[in-house]
């Protein structure tokens, strides 16, 4: 792989990962397209992720903070802290379980554009279902339930899917139930921080196949991500405050649309 590709993949992971049009089905896309394109494993891709999850962590470091340190607190928000903590570890066991379960198969479909347009689709109607019938939006981290936790994990769980955005079902979910639109999103991000982790730590075993020339792309690819990463979730945060989700759902129909119709 050359530094130009890995360039341009970390480009399009950290403006696709928060957004909600589908970091993996966009990689799927743009590395079909890439002739000379190659990965032991997903390695490269879990790699991206990396680097917006550094993005993740230093945009919300504040947050993280208060969660690492709520068991140990006793001041006003401990109690919030904690709160949010156990919700956290409660999405990421059906995330888990969802994920290993499905992890040979999206190794399979990861560049199967049928199922990367397919899942685009139903990326953009989850989108519109959650704007057209969001309930208010007032819920705050205070009234975050242990069945929001739960069905916001397998969302995520599910979202391992080429094309099926992680943020997008996610904070889908979490609109349809209520929520106010920062707090999914913030809820979104963070509960995403053990999700990522947890597979980079699986393609550890890849590392052994990465010629060693590759590392310098892989490095820069990953530091793209998290810059590109950081300036997405600003963005993201605007948009949802203002209630413009819509707009990335025709954005998914038009793009899963034309992947499938390429295929004919």
């Amino acid at each position: 792989m050359n530094l130009f590709d890995a360039i341009l993949l970390g480009i399009v992971q950290g403006i696709t990962e928060f957004l909600p049009i589908s970091s993996d089905g966009h990689l799927a896309i743009v590395q079909h397209l890439l002739s000379d394109f190659h990965q032991p494993g997903l390695l490269f891709d879990v790699m991206l992720h990396v680097g917006t999850l550094l993005a993740i962590i230093l945009y919300f470091a504040r947050d993280i903070t208060g969660l690492a340190t709520a068991l140990f607190r006793k001041d006003a928000d401990a109690r919030r802290d904690r709160h949010l903590l156990w919700l956290i570890v409660a999405a990421s066991v059906p995330t888990a379980i969802i994920g290993l379960a499905l992890k040979s198969l999206v190794e399979q479909w990861v560049e199967n554009m049928a199922v990367v347009g397919g899942m685009l689709l139903v990326t953009g109607t989850l989108l519109f279902i959650s704007e057209r019938y969001r309930r208010g939006g007032q819920r705050g981290v205070a009234a975050l339930t242990l069945t929001d936790a739960v069905l916001t994990g397998i969302a995520q769980g599910l979202a391992v899917l080429p094309g099926l955005s992680r943020s997008g079902s996610t904070i889908a979910t979490l609109l349809f139930r209520g929520v106010s639109g920062e707090t999914a999103a913030r809820f979104s991000f963070l509960m995403a921080i053990p999700a990522v982790g947890g597979a980079a730590l699986l393609s550890l075993r890849d590392l052994d196949a990465l010629p060693t020339a590759d590392l310098p792309a892989y490095l820069a690819g990953t530091g793209v991500a998290f810059l590109v990463g950081l300036l997405a979730i600003r963005m993201l945060l605007g948009v949802i405050r203002r209630q413009r989700l819509v707009w990335f759902t025709f954005y998914c129909w038009l793009a899963g649309a034309l992947v499938l119709a390429l295929l004919n």
